[in-house]
């Protein structure tokens, strides 16, 4: 469970105004002193993350945000990193105050509802505080859902079942059951050829994320999966018995492998696959279509969802800008975002190019595709571009679409 990437785990949001009592909702949740609390409001001025196991729900990653309502200069900054806590977030724990109930939590379940989030209303009780059936009933009806207090910060196992079991319950269907990466294209004894580039950029003594979960969901798909370099795939071609029925391989070497791969096997790429697991394949297939139509002077967003240190041959900031140049014959500009830095206004951008989301939870990748549909901006990812630049875009969709 420790080894979880935050990416697959569910994200617990704990929002609400200053001073509302978030950190020690934190604290009690991961069961030690790790968030800061105090009487000051504004303590908490970026979001804190914590990862941890809740049996039974599994790993998750506690996010403590910055409170809502703080109107001088360095709140709204704070409010800021607060809104992309609610991007990520599969579930939002909205904490109040008694009888608090005002414009920061309206804010709150606006923002829940308009990013389709569930919210959770967690009363904080001060010693000697009684819940109020009154209140109670008026914040289950602004939030749909009947809310949760918490007045005993010394019984710890009784909030926390209380806790789950309200959890479970409203556990996102993409998340229970997230989209497939191999499962419903391969079947069992099937082969599968996993083409890895072994280069400056790959890691050194481990496969990246992508590699990795494609293997092991193809394991328990049942398939036969080998993985080779782009250097021995010929040669482990020539070696197999039957031809595989199915090639993925590093979006860099989707032409070499397409070259060598014979027209009867079924082949595509990692990023391609993480295309429907984090995002929406249509939106992004739609994105990609759109790459012929650019003109001279459009200005391009290569979106990375992580930081890393960029080598003079990056495949978003380097690779991709010059296969999209030579492709389109065009005179295009590039920006680039990073991490968890992405523009709050895309409308200058007439596309968007995406990583393939690995670090980033399917919520806030789909969060994001959703921002630049709704500024009207075509939006595609890394595989699907590079697939695009180097003609063979319909072979890497075939065996999903």
């Amino acid at each position: 469970m420790n080894d979880t990437p935050n990416s697959m785990r569910l994200q617990l949001a704990l929002v609400g105004r200053t001073n509302a009592g978030k950190s020690t909702l934190f604290n009690l949740i991961a069961g030690q002193d790790f968030a800061i609390t105090s009487p000051v409001a504004g303590t908490t001025t970026d979001v804190v993350s914590k990862a941890m196991e809740l049996w039974p729900i599994g790993p998750v990653l506690l996010l403590d945000s910055a409170g809502l309502g703080d109107e001088s200069e360095l709140g709204k900054k704070r409010e800021g990193k607060t809104v992309r806590a609610f991007d990520q977030a599969d579930v939002l724990l909205l904490v109040l105050r008694r009888n608090s109930w005002g414009e920061a939590e309206e804010q709150a379940a606006a923002m829940a509802k308009e990013r389709g989030t569930a919210l959770l209303p967690v009363i904080n009780l001060f010693p000697g505080e009684k819940p109020d059936d009154k209140e109670l009933e008026d914040i289950e009806k602004r939030c749909g859902i009947k809310p949760l207090y918490m007045k005993d910060l010394n019984n710890r196992d009784a909030f926390l079942s209380e806790l789950k079991l309200r959890l479970i319950e409203m556990l996102p269907d993409d998340f229970i059951n997230p989209p497939p990466l191999l499962g419903d294209i391969v079947t069992p004894g099937d082969v599968v050829i996993m083409v890895v580039p072994v280069d400056i950029q790959a890691p050194k003594g481990r496969l990246i994320l992508p590699q990795v979960q494609t293997l092991r969901d193809g394991l328990d798909a049942g398939a036969i999966v080998l993985t080779c370099r782009d250097t021995e795939y010929e040669h482990t071609l020539k070696v197999l018995k039957d031809l595989p029925k199915l090639v993925v391989c590093d979006s860099q070497k989707v032409d070499l492998v397409h070259r060598l791969t014979p027209n009867s096997v079924w082949m595509t790429t990692f990023s391609v696959l993480f295309s429907r697991l984090k995002g929406d394949f249509d939106a992004l297939l739609e994105g990609a279509e759109k790459l012929g139509g650019l003109k001279d002077g459009d200005k391009i967003l290569i979106a990375e969802g992580c930081t890393h240190h960029a080598t003079d041959q990056d495949i978003g900031r380097v690779k991709i800008p010059r296969w999209l140049l030579k492709k389109t014959g065009k005179k295009l500009t590039f920006e680039v975002s990073s991490g968890r830095d992405y523009p709050a206004d895309l409308k200058d951008f007439a596309l968007i190019i995406h990583c393939g989301g690995c670090m980033l939870n399917r919520r806030e990748m789909l969060r994001r595709i959703a921002l630049a549909r709704q500024a009207g901006v075509p939006i595609t990812n890394y595989g699907m571009a590079i697939s695009f630049c180097q003609d063979v875009l319909d072979r890497v969709i075939n065996p999903i679409v």
